[in-house]
């Protein structure tokens, strides 16, 4: 028998007012894989994250999570389904605490006896977060802020993580921390999906990858494929 896709696109159609941003998108992500998303600035990335939780819901088009299509059920209800999001630009709450950022991610939650297991792994995963637990969330550089993102949507136990440019505004070593850990997260389990503009890092990171222009998917094949394609290399990557 055929395995589901955890997460399924079938030609996703995707407005905001009279303004197209996506075209006739089909993507999919299989259980246990890291699947990137990369294209340049304005290209519809982040369009396509948001329409996953109907913020815009798809003019045309269907969304599949576990084989239940949520195409146009509220936000809310998408969250507790197994998915979670690290936006981008991080959106921590810097006047909380590090543990009370954490334990936001429950909101969601019905079941929360699973909160301080998972809370151990995610320090266990980012010790750096266990270090600085009762600080003020934005006195955190800028590295340990993204790590509690991602710590944050790790503590609703999701099936699917979804992460939207993770390596925007950090430093190059930074960023190659955050990718190892990321990897470390799948090989405990979860499926995840990343937007990314930084090609390079997501593509060596990714099982599959696609490549998303003005709106379309143009290429898709694995995280090394397209890491040597000539058109991708000129594009994203800066070879000549």
């Amino acid at each position: 028998m055929k395995p589901t896709p955890i997460l399924e696109l079938k030609d996703v159609s995707v407005a905001y007012g009279p303004t197209k941003v996506l075209h006739a998108v089909n993507l999919h992500v299989m259980p246990g894989e890291i699947v990137t998303l990369i294209g340049s600035n304005g290209a519809g990335k982040t369009t396509l994250l948001k329409s996953l939780y109907s913020a815009p819901a798809p003019y045309s088009g269907s969304i599949f999570l576990n084989d239940f299509d949520i195409t146009s059920i509220p936000t809310h209800e998408v969250s507790k389904r197994g998915m979670s999001l690290v936006p981008e630009g991080r959106r921590i709450f810097p006047a909380m605490s590090v543990v009370e950022n954490l334990a936001m991610g429950l909101v969601a939650c019905a079941d929360k006896s699973h909160e301080q297991a998972t809370l151990k792994k995610i320090y266990e995963l980012f010790p750096r977060l266990y270090e600085r637990r009762e600080q003020r969330a934005g006195t955190l550089s800028g590295g340990e802020q993204q790590m509690l993102a991602i710590g944050r949507s790790m503590m609703a136990k999701p099936r699917l993580l979804l992460l939207d440019e993770p390596s925007l505004g950090l430093a190059p070593l930074i960023v190659k921390a955050i990718f190892t850990t990321l990897k470390q997260i799948a090989a405990d389990g979860t499926t995840i999906f990343i937007v990314e503009q930084n090609a390079n890092q997501a593509l060596k990171l990714a099982d599959r990858a696609y490549v998303l222009a003005n709106g379309v998917i143009t290429l898709t094949g694995s995280g090394a494929e397209l890491l040597s394609h000539d058109e991708v290399r000129k594009a994203y990557l800066g070879a000549h």
